[in-house]
């Protein structure tokens, strides 16, 4: 079920922001300052919103200044709106389901969810059907959405009023069966990951758990590598070597119980008979193996986020994780990247690569693969990497090209 195209409206540097045919796999290069970090956070910001409410949301975003601080410079007085396409099998038939959600200020009731609905179309003509319709906390769900053989008039609206207009309809509604589509795209949302993985948080002992993913921060790598180990033996010898081949001195990895019950990784060296703990280990180490985890995830997440993952790594490892998140998107989770390596891109499809720029104090996003100037020099041999690298991932540049 993956993501087709995205729209976001008057979030911080995004004042009007749309991504259309989106690829299993997308990667985002830019300068420091260009949004590509704001890019991410709407999926966070979005996760939040479902998770609690609008208004925690707003606050983990903007600080104590809310709505005020997360819309666009100089259009406070204008609303947040976030649509997403996607499609899936609704009746037998594989439908773009759109969802919307405005949010904005109302005069003595802070932020609300102004806005919020979900539409598909139910024929192959005519115009979408709005299967949930809420305004201000209040609206309608339709509950026999799958009834296609009934005319409008007779499917059944079930009217609502939420407990605080500050909430998500597809919160409640989301967890009943019988509103299809608001059940898929609230799974989607509680399923994606976006990764803000810390090497401090994947060091050091850890209480046992019964952990099966990866967290965003890595702080149970070694229970999910246990259960690896246990449940996904084949899984866990793949990754010990992959480990092997692209870390020197590797030759074992294994996740013990200390004597009072808590889990712990070590790491051996093959010129060294005692293993080392992995607070003795190198952050790369760490963070390699935290990369193979997840990708290699039984169950892969909807949505997959990761900005930045060369960051304590060899250069020489780029092209091997680059490749590692293509096999990741094509076993079925959409991976969105954010990149500034010239050898992570030189191993990215130029279709899967978009470039940010600011126009205006404005975040502009362009497709590489719709820039003919950049086309021309990848089918003449030359890598997406070294093309970013000499800075014509940039209009200007292209215009000249």
């Amino acid at each position: 079920m993956n993501i087709e195209s995205i729209r976001v409206r008057n979030f911080k540097a995004l004042r009007e922001v749309r991504l259309d045919n989106l690829p299993p796999y997308c990667v985002f290069v830019g300068r420091n300052g260009t949004g590509k970090t704001t890019l991410f956070r709407v999926f966070a910001f979005l996760k939040c919103c479902l998770s609690k409410n609008v208004r925690v949301a707003l606050n983990a975003e903007g600080g104590r200044n809310g709505l005020r601080e997360v819309l666009s410079r100089g259009h406070a007085d204008e609303d947040l709106e976030i649509e997403i396409q996607f499609r899936l099998d609704i009746a037998g038939t594989n439908r773009l389901v759109t969802y919307r959600v405005e949010i904005g200020e109302a005069p003595g009731r802070g932020p609300i969810v102004k806005k919020e609905i979900l539409r598909y179309k139910r024929g192959r003509y005519g115009s979408p059907f709005h299967f949930i319709d809420f305004t201000e906390g209040e609206g309608y769900a339709i509950n026999n959405e799958e009834e296609f053989d009934k005319p409008d008039t007779e499917l059944t609206r079930e009217y609502q009023k939420l407990d605080s207009p500050d909430t998500l309809a597809i919160k409640g509604l989301g967890q009943f069966e019988r509103f299809k589509a608001a059940s898929a795209f609230r799974q989607l949302i509680e399923n994606w990951h976006i990764s803000d993985f810390h090497i401090q948080s994947a060091r050091g002992d850890k209480e046992e758990s019964d952990a099966e993913h990866l967290s965003s921060s890595g702080d149970n790598l070694p229970s999910v590598a246990r259960h690896l180990y246990e449940q996904h033996p084949d899984l866990f010898a793949s990754i010990k070597r992959r480990m092997q081949e692209r870390v020197p001195g590797i030759s074992d990895i294994e996740v013990t119980v200390t004597e009072d019950g808590r889990l712990l990784m070590r790491y051996r060296d093959g010129a060294f008979k005692e293993p080392f703990i992995d607070r003795n280990v190198s952050d790369g180490t760490i963070k390699m193996f935290a990369y193979l985890v997840l990708l290699a995830d039984p169950k892969p997440h909807p949505v997959l986020c990761v900005e930045e993952p060369e960051n304590q790594l060899y250069p020489e490892l780029m092209g091997v994780l680059a490749e590692e998140f293509l096999q990741y998107a094509e076993r079925g989770g959409q991976v969105f990247v954010s990149t500034h390596s010239p050898d992570f891109l030189n191993a990215v499809p130029l279709a899967s690569i978009y470039w940010l720029e600011k126009d205006a104090g404005e975040t502009v996003i362009h497709r590489a693969a719709e820039a003919p100037a950049l086309v021309r020099l990848v089918d003449a041999g030359d890598l997406p990497g070294q093309l970013w690298h000499q800075g014509l991932f940039n209009s200007k540049a292209l215009s000249n090209a």
